[in-house]
């Protein structure tokens, strides 16, 4: 067996295949003479040389050494677009903006009548010097460098009460967009009282450390006792229209109308805006925050830094509207009680807290901390600004959205100057012998308004207008194509007014859509749709009624000398029955409203329930142009109306007896 063993291993052919299964290569024959090769093995790539652990040190070291923090004004510097200077044009807007909305706060905040003076001045082609005077309480020596010297540096972020800054940016953003495209920097002048000296500084912001360099620090001479004085000169565009400071400054005056307002343009327009009332707005109070407008990450960090011991004192002291029972069915349903010791409130504590605020039912948020306008207040405005006929305003009770208390206020404005519609008495014109009724294309204007500050940018993208959008107007009487403005004229004026309007960014240009004050919008929109309805039925009727009138005053007269051609009566006293009876018949073109849209005589079936609403004629008889009718003075505007319908028809009348005859 052995010997086999040998012989099977020691075989040729054995061997040869052997060979060939590991070879994948054809056998080549040897050279005579050609020393022997062993078998072929294919080379192996050459690896490449790998990173000692000190060389993969000196990149990270090299990698860590170019870290740094990264300063919000050097970060806003490069990204200006979200503080709304995305343009000259916006630039020159917005910096007008933040300078009057702090002057406005500040004057409020210490009930003071605010009077403002705001020049624009252009230096350059596109250079502008910007000039804002206030007469508020002034600014401390101290705080002057950090409020314009400096981002995210304010009294405001940290409170829940209605005002128009909110983050701290605004104005010191404008004098950093200055300092970059001018190289100037800000300048201000202060004085808290008579007896205090006023201070001078020119402030420009380290972007690399958001710290202010203060430039000039000097006392100044100034003729009021109490105020400031901002002045940026930066690089700009001034046109006039739409989107312009000139329509930022009447919006403006809308919305505060107990602010006096002296405007002087680039373009030497003066435009002074007077006080309309002499009542300041409500006086706000500061709210803890609401349960339901805060998050997990929020309350875990509330846990971490609150002063109080157990859970019950943190929900009293932490929170509004958290009574003693309301902290009990929370910590009831998390599995803890108001005992519990805040400091053992861990993670899955903190998450089960969070749930059951969530499933709690808990009281809306005060709302002492909010201010609107008031229903007089905007029609004051309205009336102060825009000359129409008829204005209404709605103020909506104050609703929540995320545990913030808000409130929406809708004023309306129609006809007048806005424009005419088909409500008003057609005058025809002639065309190629036909009459017609003139008509000239009309829109509604939305204007809206946060806080009582003026949103120009990113309508189409804002809740308020998208709502005026969505609200059915041909409900009240109006023209309207589908996903369109009422094509009316008309001006509708919506102000949001909270602790914190969610704007959809830093520039705060547009509100965001959330369907809680989506719904307060279109509340507000349809009681005052309702009211122009109202109007626009009855003045309907007037006109009807006026036209009947018409007509017994063209013919009343031939039909008297027909009656008594044919019979012997007293034509004076057929005359004055016929008259008497028309008037019987017409008295609703006799009707005249107050200025609260009633009626002056009224009685229980014409009172038209309209509140806050201001009704202004027109076309009022003063005396001067009246024309005698039969049923007593004829405005100058109707007669001429009149007298030129008549003559159409006449013109008319005679074309058609020219062709009989032919």
């Amino acid at each position: 067996m052995a010997s086999a063993r040998r012989a099977k291993a020691t075989h040729p052919k054995s061997d040869a295949a052997s060979q060939m299964k590991f070879s994948f290569a054809p056998a080549r024959k040897t050279p005579a003479g050609a020393p022997k090769k062993g078998p072929v093995s294919k080379k192996a790539p050459t690896p490449k040389p790998k990173r000692s652990s000190d060389g993969q040190h000196r990149v990270a070291e090299a990698m860590a050494r170019q870290q740094r923090e990264i300063s919000v004004s050097e970060f806003f510097a490069k990204n200006r677009h979200l503080l709304g200077f995305d343009n000259k044009r916006k630039a020159l807007l917005t910096a007008v903006k933040e300078a009057v909305d702090n002057a406005l706060d500040a004057c409020e905040e210490a009930r003071i009548l605010p009077d403002l003076d705001i020049r624009v001045t252009q230096t350059d082609e596109d250079r502008f010097r910007i000039r804002v005077q206030d007469n508020g309480p002034g600014i401390v020596k101290a705080q002057i460098p950090n409020i314009f010297g400096k981002l995210l540096y304010g009294s405001k972020f940290h409170r829940l009460k209605m005002s128009r800054g909110q983050q701290g940016i605004g104005i010191s953003a404008a004098g950093m967009y200055g300092l970059i495209t001018t190289g100037k920097p800000i300048k201000i002048i202060s004085r808290t009282g008579p007896r205090r000296e006023a201070h001078h500084y020119e402030v420009a912001i380290d972007t690399h450390k958001n710290h202010p360099e203060i430039i000039r620090d000097e006392p100044a001479e100034v003729d009021f006792d109490h105020g400031t004085i901002v002045e940026i000169e930066l690089q700009g565009s001034y046109a006039k229209g739409r989107q312009s400071v000139d329509e930022y400054v009447e919006q403006t005056a809308i919305v505060n109308p107990h602010a006096a307002i002296r405007y002087h343009g680039p373009d030497g327009r003066r435009l002074e805006c007077l006080r309309g009332t002499d009542e300041l707005p409500g006086e706000t109070q500061a709210i803890k925050p609401h349960p339901y407008g805060i998050e997990l990450g929020t309350l875990m960090k509330m846990l971490k830094n609150t002063k109080a011991t157990q859970l019950g004192a943190f929900f009293k002291s932490e929170f509004s509207r958290v009574s003693p029972s309301v902290c009990k069915q929370i910590t009831q349903k998390a599995g803890v009680t108001p005992a519990s010791w805040v400091k053992q409130i861990g993670p899955r504590e903190a998450e089960r807290l969070y749930k059951a605020i969530q499933e709690t039912r808990i009281m809306a948020p005060p709302t002492d901390c909010l201010a609107p306008i008031g229903p007089q207040q905007l029609l004051s405005g309205l009336l102060k600004e825009i000359k129409a006929e008829f204005y209404t305003a709605s103020t909506r009770p104050p609703a929540v959205y995320r545990g913030n208390p808000f409130q929406i206020e809708v004023g309306l404005a129609y006809g007048g100057a806005l424009g005419g519609d088909k409500h008003d008495d057609e005058e025809p014109t002639e065309t190629n012998g036909k009459s017609k009724v003139k008509s000239q294309p009309v829109q509604t204007r939305v204007v809206r308004f946060a806080n009582r500050v003026p949103l120009l940018y990113r309508q189409s993208s804002c809740c308020t207008f998208q709502s005026v959008v969505d609200t059915n107007w041909s409900a009240y009487k109006l023209s309207q194509a589908r996903g369109a403005l009422p094509a009316s004229p008309m001006l509708v004026a919506i102000h949001m007014a909270s602790v914190w309007v969610p704007f959809t960014s830093e520039s705060k240009e547009a509100i965001a859509d959330y369907d809680e004050i989506a719904k307060e919008i279109k509340l507000a929109l349809q009681e005052c749709g309702r009211r122009l309805n109202t109007y626009l039925n009855r003045k309907k009727k007037k006109s009807l009624y006026a036209k009947r009138r018409d007509v017994f005053d063209r013919y009343i007269g031939e039909l008297v000398d027909a009656v008594g051609s044919m019979a012997d009566i007293d034509r004076t006293r057929l005359r004055e029955a016929l008259v008497e009876q028309a008037k019987t018949f017409t008295d609703a073109a006799d009707m005249e409203f107050d200025d609260q849209g009633n009626p002056i005589v009224p009685s229980a079936a014409d009172d038209l329930n309209l509140h806050d609403t201001v009704i202004i004629e027109r076309d009022a008889a003063n005396g001067d142009g009246v024309n005698q009718t039969l049923f007593g003075p004829e405005p100058e505007a109707k007669r001429q109306a009149r007298a030129k319908r008549q003559k159409i028809a006449k013109k008319k009348t005679r074309g058609q007896a020219t062709r009989r005859k032919r």
